[in-house]
């Protein structure tokens, strides 16, 4: 199994909104294989504390605004250190750069495929 459709619509709309607010290091990752409760983890970074607030703030509030979606479950919005957001299918994930380095969920999660975000920013690199 892989994720669906959706989820992947869904990851690549959160991932431009997380790129509005220059989040730094995107990465998509299907995680249908392994977890029951997900399709994808989104991965993004940002560099302070008000940073990862505003990148998470504005998946959401794009997700409302685009697909009427809310999220089912938000923790870490108190401290900006790693915020998760679950949306059912797509669960993002909003570090502070250290804690990113320190859990470092790509290492965790290396055998999963890498869903593209087809961002502008990646045609850039």
């Amino acid at each position: 199994m892989t994720a669906t459709e959706h989820a992947i619509e869904l990851t690549r709309a959160a991932a431009r909104a997380a790129d509005e607010r220059q989040a730094t290091d995107q990465i998509g990752l299907d995680v249908s294989e392994t977890l029951p409760y997900a399709d994808v983890f989104l991965i993004a970074s940002g560099r302070n504390e008000r940073m990862v607030l505003s990148i998470a703030e504005e998946i959401e509030d794009k997700l409302r605004e685009g697909y009427d979606l809310k999220a089912l479950r938000r923790e870490g919005t108190d401290l900006g250190r790693w915020v998760l957001l679950d949306f059912g299918d797509l669960v993002v994930h909003v570090f502070h750069e250290e804690e990113r380095e320190y859990y470092s969920l790509e290492r965790l999660w290396r055998d999963a495929p890498v869903v593209p975000l087809e961002l502008a920013t990646e045609a850039q690199d």
